[in-house]
């Protein structure tokens, strides 16, 4: 579990003093097994922190647009916006809450309508795909603070497939 940054703490928790190395891994469930093994030993794991780094930028393509996508998304969209702000008018009313609801979804339909095609439509072509984008680490360091690194590397020696430590 991690914990909320305090607005007043002098130092953030994101931070080691003078972190070093102590393992770098293909995947993240690797490196928190490291960080559950040294838990389990009494290590006090407050001292370490798993960075991910060589961040990549993936881009999933999802399908082709065409104005008739573009059309039915922003019509969709348009009615789930028309419908929250229905319901939150409808708070306010004195009668007919359901006349409220169904005409500011008619007209948030419309409205995403509208917009959508003249978003489409000023692209002129240039990005005629959908898709989803993630940023992702391909490696993930363990690090520890200093003063107790060469007791994490002990420890560490002892996790069942561990490599040699170097550092002895």
């Amino acid at each position: 579990m991690s914990l909320p940054h305090s607005p007043g703490a002098t130092t953030s928790p994101l931070k080691l003093q003078f972190p070093q190395s102590l393992a770098t891994y293909d995947d993240y469930s690797a490196a928190q097994r490291t960080v559950d093994f040294l838990s389990d030993h009494e290590f006090p794991v407050e001292n370490c922190m798993i960075v991910g780094t060589d961040l990549k930028q993936l881009e999933r393509i999802t399908g082709r647009l065409t104005w008739g996508r573009v059309a039915a998304a922003g019509i969709v969209s348009g009615l789930w916006f028309g419908l929250f702000i229905g319901i939150v008018l409808s708070m306010f009313s004195t009668s007919g809450w359901l006349g409220v609801v169904i005409s500011t979804m008619l007209f948030g339909a419309l409205f995403g309508l509208i917009w959508s095609l003249v978003g489409y439509g000023a692209t002129r072509g240039q990005r005629d795909f959908s898709s989803v984008t993630r940023v992702v680490a391909t490696k993930y360091e363990v690090l520890v603070e200093h003063k107790v690194a060469a007791q994490a590397r002990e420890l560490l020696a002892k996790l069942p497939g561990a490599l040699p430590n170097p550092f002895e």
